[in-house]
């Protein structure tokens, strides 16, 4: 098995290899305007560390997200164009469920809440059990709505940059946690369900079918002028 792990739901742009036992190599970057530049040279970094080439992979890991429309669209578009290139199945993951898989790996149990930035000061977030337990669906809300419907999520520790954006509305962010995702976590979370002989996508995100949760600012005009000739 070689995983090759990949993810643009946060401002890091992340890749990682996993040889089914363990990750092998990883490269994040953090910058949320550069995914599309930054992905590729990623994948190669991982690729050149461990001496592999892109045929040795026979597989592929994709966060779907939450994330912003046009940063998420760089990893999905690209794990699709690999999978369809290799002929290797191609896996999606939630990308909040990655950075809990992470959290859990520095230490933190449950239960507790991972939120990131959705920018609008809005953040997506859920609520875990444990790293490897989600117990919400991805949601998108203002701080304040959560705080208001959720009350009970102010007393739990909070994992991710959104937690770290309005710490009026969260819980403690306990030391060493991630605040972006990493395709190593998520490499090693869709490696464990493998082994396991469980459904990588049994959460039911699929690597085609991207977690926006809104719909993007860019729209077709509704009474837009008309210029070619009649």
């Amino acid at each position: 098995m070689l995983l090759l792990a990949l993810d643009t739901a946060t401002p890091a742009v992340t890749a990682a290899l996993h040889d089914g036992t363990q990750v092998v190599a990883e490269s994040s970057q953090t910058d949320a305007r550069r995914h599309g530049e930054l992905l590729l040279p990623a994948v190669d970094r991982v690729l050149r560390t461990t001496g592999h080439a892109l045929a040795d992979v026979t597989g592929v890991v994709v966060g779907v997200g939450p994330g912003p429309y046009t940063g998420l669209r760089v990893g999905l578009v690209t794990a699709a164009t690999f999978g369809a290139a290799l002929d290797v199945p191609v896996h999606g993951l939630c990308s909040l469920d990655g950075i809990a898989y992470a959290a859990g790996q520095a230490g933190l149990t449950g239960p507790f809440v991972v939120a990131t930035d959705a920018r609008r000061k809005e953040v997506y977030w859920a609520r875990y059990d444990d790293p490897r337990s989600r117990a919400t669906e991805p949601a998108v809300n203002r701080p304040a709505e959560i705080a208001e419907r959720f009350p009970e999520i102010a007393e739990l520790p909070a994992v991710g940059a959104g937690a770290l954006l309005y710490p009026d509305f969260f819980g403690d962010v306990p030391a060493g946690m991630p605040e972006h995702q990493s395709a190593a976590a998520l490499a090693a979370l869709a490696a464990e369900k493998l082994a396991a002989g469980e459904s990588v996508e049994s959460g039911g995100f699929l690597p085609d079918r991207p977690l926006y949760l809104r719909r993007p600012d860019a729209q077709v005009p509704a009474n837009y002028k008309v210029v070619t000739p009649r």
